[in-house]
């Protein structure tokens, strides 16, 4: 099964999230699309960020009745800050039976070169980018 990746602080969540996601979900080879609610992204400044439960509780809220859409807590129980490669390798231990995608916007995709091992996550994840 293939599932696609959608980071994001979440805050809030709005229909231009939803759209990449339902687009990624029936447009494409994903299977499944997970909105991944980061706590705190290395690149922003945690200023103004509504309590992560909180985003985690929006996020469910807006997809709850899509079959497609699933959330996800899990760098809630990760390191801080949130590196999404961290989080890559750690669904991929505990869902071997899942090839996870990364998906990124084109104004991501500029600064990917910046992120953490990002080399290891093209060549073992791969990205979708909208």
């Amino acid at each position: 099964m293939k599932v696609g990746l959608f980071f994001g602080s979440f805050n809030p969540i709005h229909m231009g999230h939803m759209i990449i996601a339902n687009l990624m979900a029936e447009s494409s080879d994903l299977n499944k699309v997970w909105f991944v609610v980061s706590p705190q992204n290395p690149f922003k400044p945690a200023k103004g960020l509504l309590h992560e439960f909180d985003r985690y509780d929006m996020v469910r809220a807006a997809i709850f009745d899509n079959y497609k859409l699933e959330v996800s807590d899990i760098e809630f129980h990760l390191p801080k800050p949130s590196y999404t490669i961290h989080t890559l390798v750690h669904l991929s231990e505990k869902h071997p039976d899942k090839q996870f995608k990364v998906i990124i916007g084109e104004d991501n995709l500029a600064g990917f070169t910046r992120w953490k091992n990002h080399e290891r996550i093209l060549e073992d994840y791969g990205l979708y980018v909208y």
